[in-house]
């Protein structure tokens, strides 16, 4: 299928002309048909020669219902433009043209209607020779009468011709229904209609409703019609009816949009590009027009030809998507509007918005993934595709891309900070990777991590949860600590169990923090709150405890070690917690008989004995 607007002033004969070419009465009411004056969308269609559909949406003429004819001509890719041979240019033909061009269509054919009351010939050439500068370009054109009959089979196969012509979107697009009806079916409930620009619809499929906000539930199609008849699957670009349900069904209304879930990013606020007269000249407030969309915005120029615009509801929109801005009673033409930018910066500091009017300036409108991800720095790559614009390299964490320069600079920056942390705490040189994420200002720990992974110089090393310089994870100790560390470990090569007491270690000037960074550069082995011993006294004490009788008392584990009960103690619990040993009772210990935790590779304990009987 293949769909068209009617455009041209009132009067002109646009509803005649689609109902001689169809058959069909695209004026819905009454009214319409009393007055002779459309006043609402109608929707008709014809099959052409090659099996296809042509399908009209026919929109009003008369001023008073120009942001009807918006609605009507927003979705669709190509026009029928009527002028009328005996009343030839009129100020809404001239109003329609702009706002064509404005939306940037392309294909069009031209249509000069009562040609059996006025030689149409100047009129034609009057109105091509306002075509051409457009959008639109050079547009075949014909002569026609829907009275007469006259010109209806040549205007018929330009119009094949154009049909032919029309690019074919994606099937597998993302869908943005804009709706241009809502009404309830007795026995379905609610059924929109629109024009299906892109992608394609299924019966069963879900989705959500533009500016629902994220909470919201989706709607369900539960029925399809195209061109009144029931279909499983309709792809773009078609008239579709769709019977949807849901908790927000009954508040659907012209203007809405239905989306494909989570690929589209509603928006407050855009960054545009404005043709067709100066920004400064518009007022502070006009209307924006896209789709079948019509929301007040307020403007804000940023440049000569760009401009900040802030919605008053949100709506589904992409890098790339053109619009119309019109003043309030329309004293003066639409003007075209380019969205540069659905996630603009905040403009709150001195300057900021000459700084965004200059970098306004340098973007085209054409969704360019390298150029937004040099100036973002990093994005999601699916926010990206919600801004219409593709992803130029893949992600380097989760779903985040970055920029490659800003990458290397942020690498630079982290090994700066690490280095820095371990400059002032070389107890503790250890940076948290979460403090780390918050001095870099970026928005995910996972970044941090693949920024420590990324090689470069000086190399960077993680362990628990904390990032390292080259010199590993080990403190540098203070040549006072070290001295202090170096007399206890003297000690302990004496008595390997016999721990200093507090007052020792308070003497010697190791306090809690300069044991923990003697324990953190692998010079101590804490077993406990205050105790220590040689790294591997875990391990020789297994040795030990393996040569006693099993099961063993607390009593003969510390005689055996040589120690007290403040470290014999601590220590069992120790050996317990890693495995070495266990509890048989609230009196026996043992060495467990696996070597899973033991280091030494033995195989079994000295034999049991029963915990019952008498020592001697």
């Amino acid at each position: 299928m293949r769909v068209l607007a009617t455009a041209g002033h009132v009067d002109h004969g646009k509803s005649a002309l689609v109902r001689a070419l169809t058959g069909m009465e695209p004026d819905r009411y009454e009214e319409e048909r009393r007055r002779g004056l459309t006043l609402d969308l109608g929707f008709v269609w014809t099959r052409l020669d090659d099996g296809g559909h042509l399908a009209f949406v026919d929109v009003p003429g008369h001023e008073k219902f120009v942001a009807t004819m918006l609605a009507g001509v927003g979705p669709v890719p190509a026009v029928l433009f009527v002028v009328a041979a005996d009343q030839g240019w009129q100020p809404q033909s001239e109003e329609h043209l702009v706002i064509l061009d404005a939306l940037g269509v392309r294909h069009a054919v031209l249509a000069v209607t009562r040609s059996d009351l006025a030689d149409p010939e100047p009129v034609r050439a009057a109105a091509l020779e306002r075509m051409a500068p457009t959008s639109l370009g050079a547009v075949p054109s014909v002569a026609v009468s829907a009275v007469t009959g006259a010109g209806l089979d040549e205007l018929r196969t330009e119009l094949a011709r154009l049909a032919r012509a029309l690019p074919v979107p994606p099937a597998d697009a993302d869908v943005r229904l804009w709706l241009d009806r809502a009404f309830t079916v007795r026995g379905h409930g609610t059924v929109v209609t629109g024009t299906l620009g892109a992608g394609t619809l299924r019966v069963g499929d879900r989705l959500l409703v533009a500016g629902a906000g994220p909470d919201a539930a989706p709607l369900r199609v539960r029925g399809l019609q195209c061109l009144r008849q029931e279909r499983d699957t309709v792809s773009g670009v078609a008239r579709v009816a769709v019977n949807v349900h849901g908790p927000l069904a009954g508040e659907l209304r012209r203007g809405q949009a239905l989306l494909t879930p989570g690929r589209w990013l509603s928006t407050e606020r855009i960054d545009v590009r404005v043709t067709g007269g100066a920004v400064g000249e518009l007022p502070r407030t006009v209307a924006l027009h896209i789709g079948t969309a019509a929301v007040e915005v307020t403007v804000r120029p940023l440049g000569e030809d760009t401009a900040r615009l802030t919605l008053r509801r949100p709506l589904p929109l992409r890098v790339g998507d053109r619009a119309v801005l019109r003043e309030p009673g329309g004293r003066r033409m639409p003007r075209a509007a380019t969205v540069l930018d659905v996630r603009p910066p905040e403009l709150t500091r001195r300057g900021a918005g000459r700084a965004r009017a200059a970098e306004l300036a340098t973007m085209t409108g054409r969704p360019d993934g390298a150029a937004e991800l040099r100036r973002r720095g990093l994005v999601r790559r699916s926010h990206l595709l919600a801004m219409g614009v593709p992803p130029p390299c893949p992600p380097v964490a989760g779903d985040w891309l970055a920029d490659r320069e800003h990458w290397a600079r942020l690498r630079a920056r982290l090994a700066a900070e690490v280095e820095r942390y371990a400059h002032r705490h070389p107890m503790d040189p250890g940076l948290p990777a979460e403090a780390a994420r918050h001095l870099l200002g970026l928005p995910d720990r996972a970044l941090v991590d693949a920024l420590a992974r990324t090689p470069g110089e000086p190399r960077l090393r993680q362990r628990g949860g904390r990032l390292y310089g080259p010199a590993g994870p080990g403190p540098a100790l203070p040549p006072p600590v070290r001295a202090a560390v170096d007399a206890v470990r003297r000690e302990l090569e004496r008595a390997p169990f016999r721990a200093p007491e507090a007052d020792r270690l308070a003497r010697l000037g190791l306090d809690r923090r300069a044991v923990a960074a003697a324990v953190s550069a692998g010079a101590l082995l804490r077993i406990g709150d205050g105790i220590v011993l040689l790294p591997g006294a875990d391990l020789r004490a297994v040795e030990v405890l393996r040569r006693l009788p099993q099961p063993f008392t607390l009593s003969e584990a510390r005689k055996a070690l040589g120690t007290t009960r403040r470290v014999a103690v601590p220590l069992l619990e120790f050996l317990d917690a890693r495995g070495h040993t266990e509890r048989v009772d609230d009196q026996y210990r043992r060495c467990r008989t696996d070597t899973a935790g033991d280091g030494g590779g033995r195989e079994s304990n000295p034999p049991a004995r029963d915990p019952r009987a008498p020592r001697f």
